[in-house]
């Protein structure tokens, strides 16, 4: 048999199955593929399964099973993927579609990061809050549509949040009322689902909670001002960066206002305590899931490693040396802020682990925002990586960016994990990610909707034009 790279290459897409602007990314489509001597990674808490034959059909799972024990169809493209790993597309809930450009600014960038975010193996994605909600409706329709490459999207509506934020693409909420009008106006436009900001009142967020869940979607927290125990109390069904956006730890916080020194309330914070303890413990009871974002903290973290040069290259200049310089200013700090940026970053990942660990729904995320360095793609590899390091085992690590995510969005019967029935969103990597995280940045093929896609050619295209478009 043809070597499995070999005769990826080989392939030509049918011209017929995919459209015109597709065609130059796909590296694989036919009625029937074999996915053959698959290491299967099911997304799932169960082992990974060597030796493994998918079948795929009309864009979904047809069959999945031991070699040998799963005839491969005559009329079947057939992939000997020996010495690779298929995981579920990766299900990430709190992306963007903009970047950081410098002094308050985002860049809108619809073209680069679906094609970033796809290359990755993110076959969905939740955007975590819009700056420009309507191109980000825009791009879904076009990705739907075939008009460009890129996972599918959940689109969140626009930031949801009082006055205090200095965002000119922020709007500031003037009241309950407002807010309502705000969720039920997105809503008809297509806003799958809702964010609510740092400055928003409880009685705001009560208003988004009731207007969202009438219309059967949901409402997810980057908070400051609302603590997480109000919000859970409220109905809210996420919150967003794990313990980091956390102000239930602040000594006479006052309600609805936004306090100084919720960093340090977190920096001594004993995870395994009472407080945290009871906290967790009430999410929990309350149904309120928790996406982590840690790629977006590391980057704040003095003695953390770089953004690696495949990240770098896919900068525009001018952004890759923003984030150069900053990533030097942090590297170079050794005095006590540095001390406390580690330890909140330890707790952090305790914080989520112990989530986990108590029967929380935990997701994953990047948040590709912040000071740079948190790219499309390769920010969703690197969280799944720091969730190892977080003390999930591999597997465990996948679930969370995979049916967890799925769970969430109440698509676990189409998406999130590999099984008859199921839709054909798969990436193939070199290595055993089940033994070596680190081998999940090794994305050789995505699959979305039964269709290969070249990670190369998805990067070639998206190359300089981070941070620009």
């Amino acid at each position: 048999m043809m070597p499995a790279l070999a005769l990826l290459a080989a392939l030509a897409a049918p011209q017929d199955t995919v459209t015109t602007q597709l065609r130059p990314y796909v590296r694989v489509a036919a009625p029937a593929i074999a996915l053959t001597h698959a290491n299967v990674i099911v997304g799932t808490d169960a082992p990974a399964r060597p030796n493994q034959t998918i079948i795929i059909r009309g864009g979904r799972v047809e069959r999945v099973g031991d070699d040998g024990a799963v005839p491969v169809p005559p009329d079947a493209q057939t992939l000997d993927l020996t010495g690779r790993a298929v995981l579920p597309g990766f299900v990430m809930v709190h992306e963007h579609l903009f970047y950081p450009a410098g002094q308050g600014q985002y860049n809108w960038l619809g073209y680069s990061f679906p094609r970033l975010y796809l290359a990755g193996g993110a076959t969905t994605i939740r955007t975590g809050g819009s700056m420009v909600p309507y191109a980000d409706l825009n791009l879904k329709r076009g990705i739907d549509a075939g008009q460009t490459p890129g996972p599918d999207l959940d689109v969140t509506g626009p930031y949801l949040n009082g006055p205090g934020l200095p965002i000119a693409a922020v709007n500031a909420l003037r009241d309950s009322a407002h807010a309502r009008r705000m969720v039920e106006y997105w809503a008809d436009e297509g806003a799958t689902s809702f964010k609510v900001y740092m400055q928003i009142t409880r009685d705001e967020l009560a208003a988004v909670v009731a207007a969202a869940h009438r219309r059967g979607l949901k409402v997810t927290g980057h908070l400051c001002s609302v603590t997480y125990r109000e919000a859970a109390d409220l109905g809210i069904d996420d919150l967003e960066h794990g313990l980091y956006a956390s102000t239930d730890f602040v000594t006479a916080k006052e309600p609805d206002r936004c306090p100084m020194g919720a960093a340090q309330s977190l920096t001594g914070l004993d995870v395994s305590g009472p407080q945290v303890t009871d906290l967790i413990h009430h999410l929990v009871e309350r149904h309120v899931a928790l996406t982590s974002t840690l790629t977006v903290f590391e980057t704040s973290v003095p003695g953390r490693p770089r953004a690696p040069d495949r990240v770098l290259d896919a900068m525009a200049p001018e952004v890759r040396d923003l984030y150069l310089r900053r990533f030097a200013q942090i590297a170079t700090d050794s005095g006590a802020s540095a001390a406390d940026a580690r330890r909140r970053f330890a707790n952090a990942m305790a914080f989520e682990r112990a989530f986990a660990r108590a029967g929380g729904l935990l997701l994953a995320g990047t948040d590709p925002t912040g000071y740079g360095g948190v790219v499309a793609g390769y920010a969703n590899q690197r969280e799944i990586e720091l969730l190892v390091e977080a003390g999930f085992t591999p597997v465990e690590a996948i679930k969370i960016a995979t049916l967890n995510g799925a769970t969430y969005l109440g698509r676990q019967d189409r998406i999130g994990t590999i099984a008859p029935g199921k839709q054909a969103d798969l990436v193939v990597v070199r290595g055993d990610p089940a033994a070596r995280i680190a081998d999940i940045e090794n994305v050789e093929l995505v699959f979305k909707h039964g269709i290969g896609y070249d990670p190369a050619r998805l990067i070639e295209a998206a190359r300089g034009l981070v941070g620009l478009r």
